[in-house]
C-alpha cells in the first residue's frame, strides 16, 4: 500500500502505519513526502493508494483524477497551526502582524533585513526558509498571507522536506521560516514560534488556538484521500478503518492538533460513506 503527498501530513500517516504494523505486520504501508501537489499528481495517475494533503484537492487536480477515472474519498484527520518560526536565540521579535508577513513574503519583496520589517528591529540579515511550490503548506500560506496561491518571493530557501527547513532556521540566528506545527513541537529546543496578529492581537500557535480558530488565519484542517480502487482491497479498508478508529491515539503519538468533537462527528460520516463504497 502506497501513500504520498504532504510533508505536513506524512508523519501522521507514518505513525498510523507504524501502529497498524503492530497489529498487522504482514501489511506494509510505505509513506512518501513529495508535497501535496506532487502527491495528488501521483494519486490522479493511479500510482498511489492514499494522498496526504495539507489543503483540499483543487479543481485542476479533480479534473486530472476524472480524466484517469480515479474516484476517491476525502477524510479530514487532524488540524494544524501553521507555525512561523525563528531561531531560538532570536530575542527581538515575538509577534508579527499578517501585514508584516506579507511585506516579507510577497512576490518581488525587497525585504532582506529585519530592520526593513520594523524599524525597532536590529540591522540584521533576514534569511527565509519555506516549503517548495509543490507544497500544500506553500499554497495555503501564500493565499492567506499574500492573497493568492503561489504568489511569493523567490528569495528564500525552499524544500519539500520540513526537516531541512528546521535545520536551516536553527542554524541561522537571522532566519525565519514556516511549516506545520508538528515540526515546531518536535524542535522547541532549536526554534521559537512567533505569535501572529491578524487584527485581534497576538496569538500563539497551539492545540487550543488551532481548534477554536483564534490562531487566524494560519489554522487549518489536514486530509487524507483514498482512491476507490484501493478501497476494493481488504487491506486498504482495514488500514483506513484502523486509522479512523484510532485517530486520537495516532494524532497524539504524532504530536498533531486533534479534531474537535464536531470534526470527529463529520469524520464518522465520511468514513461511513467510505465503507458504503467498499
Amino acid at each position: 500500500m502506497k501513500a504520498d503527498g504532504s510533508s505536513t501530513v506524512g508523519p501522521l500517516t507514518s505513525v498510523a502505519a507504524e501502529l497498524y504494523a503492530e497489529e498487522q505486520p504482514k501489511v506494509k504501508v510505505s509513506v512518501g513526502t513529495s508535497g501535496t501537489g506532487g502527491g495528488f499528481e501521483k494519486f490522479c495517475n493511479g500510482e498511489i493508494d492514499i494522498a496526504d494533503a495539507s489543503r483540499p484537492i483543487k479543481d485542476t487536480e479533480k479534473a486530472a483524477c476524472d480524466a484517469k477515472g480515479i474516484k476517491y474519498a476525502e477524510l479530514e484527520v487532524a488540524n494544524d497551526a501553521l507555525s512561523v518560526v525563528v531561531n531560538k536565540n532570536n530575542d527581538f521579535v515575538d509577534c508579527l502582524t499578517t501585514e508584516q508577513l506579507k511585506k516579507i513574503w510577497d512576490k518581488d519583496s525587497p525585504v532582506d533585513n529585519w530592520n526593513d520589517v520594523d524599524s525597532s528591529f536590529p540591522d540584521k540579515k533576514l534569511s527565509l526558509f519555506g516549503p517548495g511550490t509543490d507544497s500544500g503548506t506553500f499554497d495555503y500560506f501564500t493565499k492567506e498571507i499574500n492573497g493568492e496561491e503561489k504568489r511569493s518571493t523567490t528569495n528564500y530557501t525552499p524544500s519539500e522536506d520540513d526537516n531541512l527547513l528546521v535545520q536551516g532556521v536553527s542554524a541561522d540566528e537571522g532566519a525565519l521560516g514556516y511549516f506545520g506545527f508538528t515540526y515546531f513541537e518536535e524542535n522547541t529546543d532549536k526554534l521559537k514560534a512567533l505569535k501572529i496578529d491578524s487584527g485581534n492581537g497576538c496569538v500563539a500557535p497551539s492545540v487550543e488556538t488551532a481548534q477554536d480558530g483564534t490562531y487566524a488565519p494560519l489554522s487549518r484542517p489536514l486530509y487524507v484521500y483514498v482512491s476507490d480502487k484501493a478501497l476494493e482491497r481488504e487491506e486498504t479498508i482495514d488500514f483506513v478503518e484502523f486509522y479512523i478508529d484510532n485517530i486520537d491515539d495516532v494524532v497524539n503519538e504524532a504530536k498533531y492538533v486533534p479534531l474537535t468533537d464536531a470534526q470527529k462527528t463529520e469524520l464518522s460520516k465520511q468514513y461511513e460513506a467510505v465503507k458504503a463504497k467498499a
